[in-house]
């Protein structure tokens, strides 16, 4: 990294981010009180907020949003006249799944490989590290040439709303001049890339019931309709035969203009076991960031152990749909409903429950915001240029920004570059990466100033 003031500065701070990264990711702060203790997300939400205050923010405030999450808001005023700029993360994590799979525990940050292990570590606690280390090297450098708003939601990962709602019904609180989303992530590691998209996404919970309680294989199996082998009619629809999502009437054929992502990297960065194949058509771009992808996250029936020869009566499973930039979440939900009741076998009883929505996200990475963050990677990773790429996973908050605030530019950078297995055992942050775009968003703020005052 070519030596510079504010490049020299983050350096010098990343013991002090290392260790602040290790307290944050210490709370399970899950917001599913039926994952993970309240308590855990109050208590990370506090040490949000204590940083936010050590800071110098002013007006710093644990707010109570409609789904029962806080997130926490903080403003730093800049000098007269300086445009303002929003900078978000979110302090709640997934699931520690399967505790077991983790190498080290997974909410103790462990340093193993030249990585930071534990869940949280890049999605998206570092993000909110990776804005008070951009903040740092400014103050220390001559100041933040901007007002920084930062607002770090609780319940992101639960696609829950809460932050949605609540800028709705408080409309000047999050208004700013261009919003940074620290909650994406590079192509890979080394090569600096903004998120041009995001696709939507739409949870449901399907129930199908049969039969009054279960009964014995034997002596009803063969008649009595199994709700579990329904389950597996309706679940088996949402599929080609070569693994391609088909729901009636959704569009699946979007072509992916850009970066494309090769296949034998694609298998690499997701672990495809030898000799499986990839599932679907067209490029892997194509797949993963402009069609729609179904995905069963979840089943609730009988567990093998201590199973019984008995037929199912009821049966239940969590379907998640991710919605491609150009197609309208409510709508995909609708075709979703419409497919699942049509597609239920034997006229067995079904109920879907929608539990989480949100709509796709398309950027314009031409607009003034963009070439600053381009010029700021430039400096951060010399040698390489800003990539835009698509992103498989949802934001819903973008998009409630962006009609909250269309003249607001938002650009979305971060730590989940692939080999940070978010969502997965053994999530980690490469130092590097966060020491890299924290100078990036350093210089992007000094940027931007001065292309406002231009």
């Amino acid at each position: 990294m070519t030596a510079n003031p504010i490049a020299e500065t983050v350096a010098s701070l990343m013991p002090r981010a290392k260790a602040e990264l290790a307290e944050l990711v210490a709370f399970e702060s899950v917001a599913d009180p039926a994952v993970a203790p309240g308590s855990e997300c109050e208590a990370a939400a506090n040490w949000v907020a204590e940083a936010l205050r050590a800071e110098g923010c002013q007006d710093v405030a644990l707010l109570d949003t409609p789904d029962g999450s806080q997130s926490v808001y903080g403003f730093l005023p800049g000098p007269e006249g300086a445009p303002t700029v929003l900078l978000y993360a979110h302090y709640d994590v997934q699931p520690k799944l399967d505790e077991s799979a983790w190498v080290t525990p997974p909410f103790e940050l462990t340093e193993r490989d030249g990585r930071w292990y534990g869940r949280g570590a890049a999605d998206c606690k570092g993000g909110f590290i990776m804005h008070l280390l951009a903040l740092r090297a400014l103050k220390a450098n001559g100041g933040v040439p901007v007002s920084v708003k930062v607002i770090v939601e609780g319940s992101e990962e639960q696609g829950t709303g809460g932050l949605e709602r609540y800028a709705e019904a408080h409309p000047d609180l999050l208004a700013a001049d261009t919003i940074v989303i620290g909650d994406a992530g590079n192509f890979r590691v080394g090569l600096p890339t903004v998120t041009a998209t995001l696709r939507g996404m739409t949870m449901v919970r399907v129930t199908i019931d049969t039969l009054a309680g279960n009964l014995h294989s034997g002596q009803f199996g063969g008649a009595a309709p199994d709700a579990l082998a329904a389950l597996i009619r309706v679940l088996d629809s949402l599929r080609a035969e070569d693994g391609s999502t088909v729901i009636e009437g959704l569009d699946a054929d979007t072509a992916w203009e850009g970066l494309q992502y090769p296949e034998a990297d694609f298998r690499k960065d997701a672990k495809v076991l030898d000799g499986v194949d990839l599932i679907g058509d067209g490029t892997v771009a194509d797949r993963i960031w402009a069609r729609p992808a179904v995905t069963v996250i979840g089943v609730d029936c009988s567990p093998v152990a201590g199973a019984t020869p008995s037929v199912p009566a009821s049966a239940r499973a969590q379907i998640s749909l991710r919605v491609p930039p150009g197609q309208d979440a409510a709508e995909a939900t609708k075709l979703l409903f419409a497919h699942i009741e049509k597609h239920t076998p034997w006229n067995a009883r079904v109920s879907v429950e929608q539990v989480g929505q949100g709509q796709p996200f398309l950027a314009d990475v031409r607009s003034p915001a963009y070439t600053a963050m381009a010029e700021a990677m430039r400096i951060a990773y010399p040698g390489q240029e800003m990539q835009a790429a698509g992103m498989g996973g949802s934001i819903p908050l973008c998009n409630t920004l962006a009609e909250l605030y269309p003249s607001a530019e938002i650009l979305l950078i971060g730590l989940s570059e692939p080999d940070a297995q978010i969502h997965a055992v053994n999530e980690s942050v490469s130092p590097e990466e966060l020491e890299r775009l924290s100078v990036a968003e350093a210089h992007f703020l000094v940027n931007y100033a001065r292309s406002r005052r231009a």
